[in-house]
Order: C-alpha cells, then sequence, then structure tokens
C-alpha cells in the first residue's frame, strides 16, 4: 500500500448514500468490471468517464449512509479510488471500506477546502491532507495501527490469510 495518495478530488454533498454509490438496480451484477461501470452513478452519472485510478473521493457527513449492502464499498475499490475523505461515515460503510483495503478518513471541514478536480496529496499515514491546487491544508484523524496493518495487507481478508500463513 502507498502511503501517500495522490489524485483529483471528487466532491459530494451531505448523506450520500449506498444507492447512489452504487444503484441497488445492479447488484445482480458480479464480475467486478461490470460493477465498476456503476460506480457513483446515483449522485454522478458522469464520474466513472471523468474518474482515474487513485482519483479521491472528497464528501461532507454521513458518506455512505443508507443500506448495508458491500456493494458501495466494492464499487468503489473496483473503480480504483485511492481514498475517500469525509467529514462523517456511515459506521458500515466506514467498516465495509476499511475491511476492503480502501482508505476511509475522517477529515472535519474537509468539504469546505476542496472543489471538483482539485489535486491532493493525503498522506494517509499521519492524516495530512494537502490541496496542491490551493495550498490549503487540513489535518485528518489518524488510523489506528490497526487499520493501517489492514490497509497495508489490501483487506482483512489478505491481512488474516498473512497471519494464519495461508498463501493465496
Amino acid at each position: 500500500m502507498e502511503k501517500t495518495v495522490r489524485g483529483s478530488a471528487f466532491v459530494f454533498a451531505e448523506n450520500i448514500d449506498t444507492d447512489q454509490i452504487y444503484p441497488g438496480r445492479f447488484v445482480e451484477l458480479t464480475d467486478v468490471e461490470d460493477v465498476a461501470k456503476h460506480a457513483m452513478e446515483g449522485a454522478d452519472p458522469s464520474f466513472v468517464k471523468e474518474f482515474k485510478k487513485g482519483d479521491i473521493i472528497v464528501a461532507s457527513t454521513n458518506f455512505g449512509c443508507g443500506s448495508s449492502r458491500e456493494h458501495a464499498a466494492i464499487t468503489l475499490k473496483a473503480v480504483g479510488v485511492g481514498a475517500i475523505l469525509a467529514e462523517s461515515f456511515a459506521r458500515i460503510f466506514y467498516r465495509n471500506a476499511i475491511n476492503l483495503g480502501i482508505p476511509a478518513i475522517v477529515c472535519p471541514g474537509i468539504s469546505k477546502l476542496v472543489s471538483k478536480g482539485d489535486v491532493l496529496r493525503v498522506d494517509i499515514e499521519t492524516g495530512k491532507v494537502t490541496n496542491e491546487t490551493t495550498g490549503a491544508v487540513a489535518q485528518a484523524q489518524p488510523m489506528s495501527d490497526y487499520v493501517m496493518n489492514i490497509l497495508a495487507s489490501g483487506g482483512i481478508k489478505p491481512m488474516i490469510r498473512q497471519q494464519l500463513g495461508l498463501a493465496r
């Protein structure tokens, strides 16, 4: 895992729910490439066309609210999100993202410091977020050592396999 992520920002408001992240009408899709085609479709239909692997989602409060379906986090992993910065996350979405190896980072006030297209640099380990476009700097809440281990392993399942000495 890269401890520093750099990418363009895609900015969303508060209360982005899991159906906006991955609309429920696509839950029957099982191929990861098909799933990725619908990332953020309910909130921004042009997202997948503009998004580049490693780009960063920025949101206000309560990102990932709604259903507990893991599909929302899976689609963001599939599209290659570098990190998700939000002022707060819905609890289940947050754990789904972390467990899949997606840096979901709580960063108070971030939605006021970033506009769509700004280039951000995020130090996942220290929580320092730099808006390279404007020069603004924010401090995210630090991740625990346990969460950093999950992210470094690529998710909770790979971490457990490593701990048990199981190759995959």
